[in-house]
């Protein structure tokens, strides 16, 4: 997309990949083994300020993807990508390379869980979900900023302000555990999430003509949904069925107990 020269990260995949290689190799070996030997970091205000600045981008994001299109046009079926330099085609690639670039912002997630040595919670799911969101990102953004592609991002911005609100009131402390008693229903947000993303993209293999230019992001957002649906399936199985307890993982299988 031509529209994206000159922006930050967007010249090749190459930077992303090596902003995500180097987190793998921090929070799998490198952060873990250099605190080995030290005691746990308390970053209780930190992960408040945090947490809640999470909550105001996505809400900020939620609103922008609706305002560029979304609530303002999009018909939830066959939406192509507009390619125009209109204020509400370039008002979706700013909300969608913000969208990117959150991603990395999220990569905090995994960093205080090591600052914090709640090892056991650098999980296979929640390294692998942070990784590839904004590699894969990088070519939505790069050759199909808005259209149908966008929907799962719209859903994951609203959801993320549910689930930010959470760990940010969690973050506060025990005084204020009194107001999280939604946690039980934290995982069904999730399943609910990649139900209705999988459906709404699922869409394109029924519809007639539909003139999407880049068919492959939707086989890959279907992919990524059904995988995650199942993980989160058997998250709930085991921690509902099998185990009949409350789930102590509640974001990409893993816990944010603060």
């Amino acid at each position: 997309d031509p529209r994206l020269e000159g922006w930050p990260l967007m010249s090749s995949p190459f930077p992303t990949t090596f902003i995500i290689g180097t987190y793998i190799y921090l929070v799998t070996y490198l952060g873990p083994k250099l605190m080995e030997n030290k005691k746990p970091f308390e970053l209780r205000q930190i992960m408040t300020f945090y947490n809640f600045s999470v909550v105001a981008l996505s809400l900020y994001m939620t609103y922008e993807f609706l305002m560029s299109g979304w609530a303002t046009g999009y018909s939830f079926r066959c939406d192509i990508v507009d390619y125009s330099r209109s204020p509400t085609a370039l008002r979706m690639v700013r909300t969608c390379w913000l969208y990117y670039f959150s991603k990395f912002i999220e990569l905090l997630d995994t960093i205080f869980f090591v600052l914090r040595k709640k090892n056991n919670q650098v999980t296979f799911l929640h390294v692998f979900h942070h990784s590839i969101m904004p590699w894969t990102w990088w070519f939505g953004v790069k050759f199909a900023a808005g259209g149908l592609g966008t929907f799962h991002a719209l859903v994951n911005c609203i959801v993320h302000v549910i689930m930010y609100t959470y760990y940010g009131i969690c973050s506060l402390g025990p005084a204020y555990y009194k107001y999280l008693w939604w946690k039980k229903y934290m995982t069904t947000i999730q399943l609910v999430q990649f139900i209705i993303v999988t459906g709404h993209i699922g869409q394109i293999y029924i519809m007639d003509n539909c003139p999407y230019q880049y068919p492959v992001f939707m086989f890959i957002i279907l992919l990524y949904g059904c995988i995650f649906l199942v993980l989160f399936l058997h998250f709930w199985y085991h921690a509902y069925t099998k185990g009949r307890r409350p789930p102590k993982m509640s974001r990409n299988g893993t816990s944010k107990d603060q």
